[in-house]
């Protein structure tokens, strides 16, 4: 049920009229309907009541924010969020070929690339690169989130990574589930404060330029020499601009090099770990064996085939900038992911429908990078925990008193 705002403004000798859906600069639409009352004493004023109705607290969409650096995983990990939720996720049909968005049934992916205020030729004019805030459009970024999170379509920009240039907009109509992924979720205060629950996607500089290389160059023809020299002139903004950004998110995926090959120089084996915020509101830490405790456990034997260097599990309470955390680790990598059922089945909290729900989705998505190791599994716990959070939003809101708007 959408919830009306009534709004009254001054006139003399008004008509009748009837609404029609308006477009602001920013982009958004807005439905009005403005009643006119006419008054047969010409020396007096008449009151025009505007209504502007916008989807009630039940019907609101709900936020995610997923912040990473370039070549990080985003997504992947988009396709395994959505994948959760069902229906395959797509562009807008008949839209933009080189739009970036993907749509699926609940869901509706929008990358913050599109909300660059300059052009590839802009950047390289000005001496910036798109992790600066001055290429972005940040007040355009945070009006039309929350338009959408209000129930109000926008017509959102495109930047095209093709031929580096800003395309007409398109139009984004509001979706059950908004995910914003890129550069910048989590710089802006106002965008910060849209979000639902927010995910931070941390490589460090070992495995970033492993993944970068292996991208760039088969993915996109990039050199060798030219993604060195693209890593170290984005070093400085990256420290600046998006590192800084995890301290704000809820839950922070990290991905290391191995502790359990000595001076290992292939990064190959990956040490993932899933750093979970504690008290944030409808999410609860998924934790191994025994909540709040400290353990170290190797389940590689009978159960579990682990060639070497087999597999390491750890979890227990840190901090994390201040804030109370539960880290659940992993190093190592599968050799079987139907065996997978066998750790699934040692945590709790997982906020998966049925037993053995997160064997099932990786087994699923087994061609998806990171499949064997920590960071398929743990993207795709986050994403149960997501659909958890979800659920959560919904039922208690539609458990929650309607409030009208008051002329």
């Amino acid at each position: 049920m959408a919830v009306c705002t009534v709004y009254t403004a001054q006139s003399l000798n008004s008509t009748c009229s009837i609404s029609t859906p308006s477009k602001s600069h920013l982009g958004f639409h807005q439905k009005q309907v403005i009643f006119y009352t006419k008054r047969t004493n010409k020396t007096r004023s008449t009151t025009n009541h505007v209504i502007t109705c916008s989807a009630s607290d039940a019907e609101k969409t709900v936020v995610i924010g997923l912040a990473a650096d370039s070549g990080c995983g985003k997504s992947t990990f988009m396709r395994r969020l959505t994948s959760v939720f069902g229906g395959a996720a797509e562009p807008p049909k008949g839209g933009n070929p080189d739009s970036n968005t993907l749509i699926s049934d609940m869901t509706t992916v929008i990358c913050l690339d599109d909300y660059h205020s300059l052009d590839r030729t802009g950047r390289k004019e000005k001496g910036v690169t798109a992790l600066d805030p001055r290429a972005n459009d940040f007040d355009l970024m945070y009006e039309q989130v929350k338009a959408i999170k209000e129930g109000v379509a926008v017509d959102k920009p495109i930047y095209n990574h093709v031929s580096g240039l800003l395309d007409p907009p398109e139009l984004i109509k509001p979706p059950k589930i908004l995910v914003i992924e890129g550069l910048h979720p989590m710089y802006d205060e106002r965008v910060r404060e849209l979000l639902d629950f927010s995910i931070y996607l941390d490589i460090s500089n070992e495995v970033k330029f492993a993944w970068k290389i292996q991208r760039d160059m088969a993915e996109r023809g990039h050199s060798l020499e030219s993604i060195k020299a693209s890593i170290e002139a984005r070093k400085p903004d990256f420290d600046a601009y998006i590192d800084t950004q995890k301290q704000y998110a809820d839950a922070v995926i990290e991905v290391l090099p191995t502790q359990l090959i000595p001076d290992d120089n292939e990064g190959k084996v990956l040490r993932v770990r899933l750093i979970m915020k504690e008290g944030v509101k409808n999410f609860s830490p998924v934790y191994l064996f025994d909540e709040g405790s400290t353990i170290s456990w190797i389940p590689c034997g009978r159960k579990l085939t682990c060639s070497y260097p087999g597999i390491k599990f750890t979890y227990g309470p840190d901090t994390y900038f201040g804030n109370e955390v539960s880290v659940l680790e992993m190093d190592g990598q599968f050799d079987r992911l139907d065996e997978l059922i066998y750790v699934e089945s040692h945590l709790s909290n997982l906020s998966s429908k049925f037993y053995g729900e997160v064997t099932q989705q990786m087994l699923k998505h087994a061609d998806f990078p990171g499949s064997n190791n920590g960071t398929g599994f743990f993207q795709t716990i986050v994403g149960l925990k997501i659909r958890d959070l979800y659920e959560q939003i919904v039922a208690s809101r539609a458990g929650a008193p309607v409030q009208t708007a008051k002329a």
